[in-house]
């Protein structure tokens, strides 16, 4: 473990700082259709763009090798920089929807270069306890992502140019404040010359592919459970009109309680092992995809909104969990393109599941989401590999 008690709440803070481009810009899109005359199906366009963008970009990074190739840091502060200047992009007077959807594509771009790097930084410097760590950091960003439910709720008088000026400002700010206190770790070991053929050589590891799998599994069913909080609660009020759940606050609740979840979730594999914890994070989500029809058809809110509460604890805890065993598992002049290639994967299959449940109008389309943790869950156990 680093002498140094500072740095990894300097990455969690930076980490939370930049990727709040992400988060602050969901919470606006809404204010930019009416802003600039937009048409209402611009905004799934909108969502959907820095989605993209960051597909696009982890690619391109992990085929170029960038985090492993220069330091992860300086890699940190100028996607932050590039970053923010794209998300200013978006108070410019006279935005078109193709500008608005380029400014959105290369924030999303630029942030490749900040999540899936922010982790490898905490991975060169923790070896032992990377789970805790990494808890901590991924709780970091499950606030951000509950954060503009919360601004909802509490900022409808703020304008939303002021929101777009402070984000960018604040990443700025979390890039340098990374890149001055967070020098490259001491297990950092910097490949030496460009390696197309890295991102595909990781997978050769069974246990790399174990781990890789399952938490594909598990990126099916989180950001769908994210993105359809809200949904489902618009949902119950619809059946039971006589129950009204705030859906911007409870959404916050119900995705930003995971944070807890993730800081937990770390500590506790110290104890129990990383991927006997990660199995069972993810039978408990997996088993609340499969209770959401009978669950949405009973009167009582209060366990409608705990059972809610309870998916939304158990359908992150894994994550840093995955990205623990993700970065043990790869060769350590890889670390950084291996968990760059996995949020690849991994929000691609975001996207695909999206076009799904856009063009599905049932309650038990939220089962399938099952599919995803008892992949993963069979991925855990070797059951698609030989053993190693």
């Amino acid at each position: 473990m680093p002498k140094s008690k500072h740095i990894l709440p300097v990455i969690v803070l930076a980490q939370f700082c930049c990727t709040s481009l992400w988060f602050a810009g969901n919470g606006v899109m809404s204010d930019l259709i009416v802003a600039f005359d937009l048409t209402p199906a611009a905004l799934s366009h909108l969502t959907s763009a820095v989605q993209i963008g960051f597909i696009t970009g982890t690619l391109i990074f992990a085929f170029l090798t960038i985090a492993d190739r220069f330091s992860p840091s300086l890699v940190f502060v100028i996607c932050a920089i590039f970053g923010a200047l794209f998300n200013l992009g978006l108070i410019l007077p006279g935005n078109s929807g193709v500008s608005l959807l380029a400014f959105r594509f290369f924030t999303g771009f630029f942030l490749a270069g900040i999540y899936p790097v922010g982790m490898k930084i905490a991975a060169d410097y923790y070896q032992e306890g990377l789970g805790r760590s990494l808890g901590y950091l991924v709780g970091a960003l499950v606030v951000g992502t509950a954060f503009p439910h919360l601004v909802k709720v509490f900022s409808s008088d703020l304008p939303w140019r002021t929101i777009v000026y402070v984000t960018s400002s604040v990443a700025v700010f979390g890039g340098f404040l990374l890149w001055l206190l967070v020098p490259d770790g001491p297990f950092r070991r910097r490949m030496q010359k460009p390696d197309s053929s890295a991102f595909l050589r990781v997978f050769k590891d069974v246990q790399f592919r174990s781990a890789a799998f399952g938490y594909f599994g598990h990126m099916w069913e989180l950001y769908a459970f994210w993105t359809f909080i809200p949904v489902i609660l618009q949902k119950y009020s619809s059946l039971y009109p006589q129950h009204t759940p705030a859906v911007s606050l409870w959404s916050f609740l119900i995705i930003g309680l995971g944070g807890v979840s993730c800081a937990v979730g770390g500590v506790l594999s110290e104890r129990f092992g990383v991927r006997r914890s990660a199995t069972f994070a993810l039978t408990c989500s997996g088993i609340c995809c499969l209770l959401v029809p009978w669950v949405m058809h009973q009167p009582g809110m209060v366990t409608f909104l705990l059972f809610l509460v309870f998916w939304g604890l158990m359908v992150i805890a894994d994550s840093p969990l995955f990205s623990t065993l993700v970065a043990k598992h790869a060769p350590v002049e890889m670390k950084g393109t291996a968990l760059t290639i996995v949020n690849c994967v991994g929000f691609s299959i975001i996207q695909l599941l999206n076009l799904l449940y856009l063009s599905v109008d049932s309650v038990f389309i939220y089962s399938i989401l099952a599919l995803g943790p008892l992949f993963g869950i069979l991925s855990l156990r070797y059951v698609f590999f030989p053993s190693p």
